[in-house]
């Protein structure tokens, strides 16, 4: 990862050269969002599962542009979830962007460093709060513990763009990996995992199409991404791989007072190795969401969502995975269906409220994946709830 070291370090003095010497080619936002969250009878935010002030995000992000076909632009953002994802300070982006090609019919650019993730309906808007349509998204595709890998790749990136007569279309290309630290390795492994989980490698690509003089958009898209995990001193995990290849269509319908979107995915995740010697595990899962947003006034935003996952096609109910354990590990651990009701309330140009409730059946969602925490786990239907106050510049 030396060229994207380099690439990050040309970056941020660009940024800094643009913001001494050139202010006005620079663009500089921000937001800070705090909040209250409450998830009983889960380790969804808290282990004890009792009302939360960590649902904290600030960030800053920037744009410069340097000429006619070349950027930069980063984000720097300070997270408090809880279990949900590491708490700290971390950088969610950092690019060079180059324009290759730029005509009445084309528009060509590729982004080089830590780029962002294009290709789901939310993926590339989900760190900025204000533009999320919920403080948490659905669970069946957006993995809280999984946002950090998620959110983009160290790498390049492809993005085409054109307009013909059967309407818009963009095709987005990605490639690279991902660091993965301590204590995200603990969240989306075990909680004893000693040893070292690497992203090795992370394959997307994407298209998306709106018809002329409609409302819609429809797009798909394929993910293929591999896991290396290297044994540590005294780890009850041996080393080993993980393999996934995900595959997603989506709609998106925009009206004068509805949104309605849908995202559907199928992924197949193996394990080899990581349990014991020989071990070999293939899983198909399965999920999906509907959601529908109306605007009730130019302030006032009602959503309502459904919400499905399948930790197993072929074991919907979770037996298998309470007939492998011994029953040590629950069915409900096999999947995770939710129902949210939720508001929005701007009420200034630059401030908003966000509220909403979940009705949660199931625990396949949750981390550590490798090792599911049963203790705190303990019920198969679960609440949560969350508040948070959102201003941004």
């Amino acid at each position: 990862m030396k060229l994207t070291a380099w690439i990050k370090g040309v970056g941020l003095g660009l940024l800094f050269h643009g913001c001494c010497l050139h202010a006005g080619s620079l663009k500089l936002n921000g937001f800070v969002a705090q909040g209250l969250i409450q998830a009983t009878d889960s380790n969804f935010v808290t282990d004890k599962g009792d009302v939360s002030l960590r649902l904290t995000e600030i960030g800053v992000n920037s744009s410069y542009r340097i000429n006619s076909r070349f950027r930069v632009a980063g984000q720097a953002i300070y997270l408090e979830g809880g279990n949900r994802y590491p708490s700290g300070l971390r950088v969610d982006y950092l690019f060079l962007e180059w324009q290759l090609l730029n005509n009445p019919d084309w528009q060509i650019k590729t982004q080089i460093g830590r780029n962002k993730n294009y290709h789901w309906l939310y993926s590339s808007t989900r760190d900025v709060p204000h533009t999320r349509p919920s403080i948490v998204l659905p669970q069946s595709l957006y993995f809280d513990a999984f946002r950090d890998v998620a959110l983009g790749v160290d790498g390049l990136v492809l993005i085409a763009q054109t307009d013909n007569s059967l309407g818009e279309w963009d095709v987005n290309l990605s490639f690279g990996s991902s660091s993965i630290s301590d204590e995200q390795k603990r969240n989306l492994f075990a909680t004893n995992a000693p040893g070292k989980l690497q992203h090795d490698s992370d394959t997307q690509f994407s298209v998306y199409w709106r018809p002329r003089l409609s409302n819609f958009q429809f797009g798909f898209s394929l993910l293929e991404a591999d896991f290396s995990y290297e044994q540590g001193e005294n780890d009850t995990f041996f080393s080993g791989d993980e393999f996934s290849q995900r595959f997603m269509v989506n709609l998106l319908y925009q009206g004068r007072n509805w949104e309605i979107a849908s995202e559907i995915m199928r992924e197949r995740v193996i394990f080899e190795d990581l349990l014991y010697p020989g071990f070999y595990n293939d899983d198909t899962a399965e999920g999906g969401y509907f959601q529908a947003r109306y605007v009730l006034s130019n302030k006032v935003t009602l959503l309502g969502r459904l919400d499905i996952y399948d930790r197993d096609s072929d074991d919907r109910n979770g037996k298998k995975i309470a007939a492998m354990s011994q029953g040590l590990v629950p069915a409900y651990f096999g999947f995770m269906d939710q129902a949210t009701a939720g508001v929005t309330w701007k009420f200034a140009k630059n401030m908003q409220l966000q509220a909403e409730y979940h009705r949660v059946k199931g625990i396949g969602r949750l981390a550590p994946v490798l090792s599911p925490n049963t203790v705190i786990n303990d019920h198969k239907y679960w609440n949560m709830w969350a508040v948070q106050l959102m201003y941004w510049f």
